[in-house]
């Protein structure tokens, strides 16, 4: 059988189903209502329904059959119902030629008298009815009538308290994300920030927002630079030149971390780091010509390779130097750790006059550790405000403190040394 629809039906369809109540269990604040329309008008048969594209769900029912949830829209009394705003009665359905037609008052029930009131939103949807019914035709009193309408509102409260949990749940649900997205977001950003700085400098900054300068009076600084990288610079592609200095940069990360030594910055082919700052430890001389050696051997492993390729090679200088410094963190927006004093100059004036394959140290870096390393005396150079400063070659662990040929690698008589140097070394 035809049937009409709605104007609006698109979007009523679209507020049924935004419930979520479609073949659920049944309720019992649904399930009194429908009792007390019954009651009320005094007719054997109530329902409440929702009206669904292709058919009518009863959402709770009093006086049909257990088994009876539901019929196609063609042949629901309520199909008409929902096309409008008002109360649709029709006292004897077999004079009423909107419903004659339908199989369930030609046939069994043979339903005699409909009374459905639709469910109308403040949207203007007609969601589904209220509805009574009896077998044998009759009215319905002014007060039945208007009792109805009221427990049709008692409907569209629960329908509307539903629809505002829905919404409260899924803005939940959308809080949960937001929290989860915000903290793994968190993550990244500490991730990022611990990337860019010391764990306790980033701590710091998390904390008040601002780094304290902190003077440290013992620091060893390790500044590197390859020899001849300005002329390679002109010969090489932009993209291979970045690769092989991702290369060699990447193997010195790993080793300065290794080693307890913070790296501060890169710039062009220069590269620097330190030690005892911003955590202080007595170590930080024996760390850092520990991890010169080791860059040393990465930087001619790799000589060796790219010549054996017929590649051009780098070779690097060494500078390092012990001494005071202030550290702190500059910038608001990029955020930069870096330390500051005559010890960092120093250590760049070692790394000048050094030699390219060679680790340049300075005078109070070769009293730290010459009972430990192999030290090969230089002479001095003279800086721009008359100072002196002697210089030595690290070549390598002393023999009966490596357990390698190369003399890289500490054995236990090192690190007997060490103890012993480090319980009268000042920080």
């Amino acid at each position: 059988m035809p049937y009409q629809t709605p104007a609006n039906e698109t979007e009523r369809l679209g507020a049924v189903r935004a419930l979520n109540l479609l073949d659920t269990a049944p309720e019992i604040a649904y399930d009194d209502i429908g009792e007390l329309a019954a009651q009320i008008c005094q007719c054997p048969v109530a329902y409440v329904s929702l009206m669904d594209d292709d058919r009518l769900w009863l959402k709770a029912k009093y006086g049909l059959p257990a088994n009876f949830n539901q019929c196609p829209r063609e042949i629901a009394f309520c199909a008409t119902t929902v096309c409008g705003t008002e109360m649709v009665v029709a006292p004897d359905l077999l004079m009423d030629s909107r419903f004659n037609q339908i199989p369930f008052v030609t046939g069994e029930p043979h339903f005699k008298f409909y009374c459905g009131i639709p469910l109308v939103t403040e949207a203007g949807y007609a969601l589904g009815t209220l509805c009574v019914m009896d077998f044998v035709p009759r009215q319905l009193a002014f007060e039945q009538t208007e009792s109805l309408r009221r427990l049709s509102r008692q409907v569209l409260t629960q329908l509307e308290l539903r629809r505002k949990l829905i919404e409260f749940d899924q803005a939940l649900k959308e809080l949960d994300h937001a929290h989860v997205d915000l903290v793994a977001e968190k993550a990244r950003t500490e991730e990022l920030l611990i990337n860019i700085l010391p764990v306790s400098i980033a701590d710091e900054l998390k904390k008040s927002g601002k780094v304290q300068p902190k003077y440290e009076p013992s620091a060893t600084i390790l500044f590197a630079d390859f020899k001849g990288f300005t002329l390679l610079a002109e010969r090489m592609e932009p993209a291979a030149l970045i690769g092989l200095l991702d290369q060699y940069f990447t193997a010195f990360d790993e080793i300065v971390t290794r080693h307890g030594l913070e790296k501060l910055k890169t710039i062009g082919d220069a590269y620097m780091a330190v030690a005892g700052v911003p955590t202080a430890n007595r170590r930080h001389p024996i760390e850092t010509c520990l991890a010169a050696l080791e860059i040393h051997a990465v930087t001619a492993r790799m000589k060796a390779q790219r010549e054996k390729m017929r590649l051009p090679a780098l070779e690097l200088r060494v500078g390092i130097h012990t001494g005071p410094v202030i550290s702190g963190v500059v910038g608001r927006r990029k955020f930069t750790f870096d330390i500051w004093g005559d010890a960092v100059n120093t250590a760049a004036l070692m790394e000048e006059n050094g030699a390219p394959g060679r680790i340049n140290v300075s005078e109070t870096v070769a009293g730290h550790v010459k009972t430990l390393f192999e030290l090969e005396p230089r002479g001095a150079i003279e800086t721009k405000h008359g100072r002196r400063l002697e210089m030595f070659f690290l070549n390598r662990l002393k023999p009966e403190h490596s357990r390698d040929a190369d003399g890289r690698m500490p054995n236990e008589k090192f690190v007997a040394e060490c103890s012993r140097l480090l319980s009268g070394f000042p920080g």
